[in-house]
């Protein structure tokens, strides 16, 4: 799942608990479908840490912490 597939999803979720009147069983299933989410987009997030924290290494083998550049505009 793509991770912008996945907020979307759990964006709906939070939505429709925060705003439906559902019955409980309904209500504690898209709970735990949210819990889900939550859990693999966390997994998709570290993945992505680690891969970054190892393109980042310095020469001896250190992380190093690089301020992101913003993005150059084309006007």
């Amino acid at each position: 799942m793509k991770f912008e597939d996945g907020m979307s999803d759990l964006e709906g979720i939070v939505e429709r608990l925060e705003t439906a009147e559902l019955p409980l069983e309904d209500a504690l299933a898209l709970f735990e479908k949210g819990i889900g989410l939550v859990r693999e987009l966390s997994k998709q997030l570290d993945e992505v840490e680690r891969k970054l924290e190892a393109l980042t290494r310095g020469a001896g083998g250190e992380a190093q912490l690089r301020e992101m550049e913003e993005p150059k505009r084309e006007d």
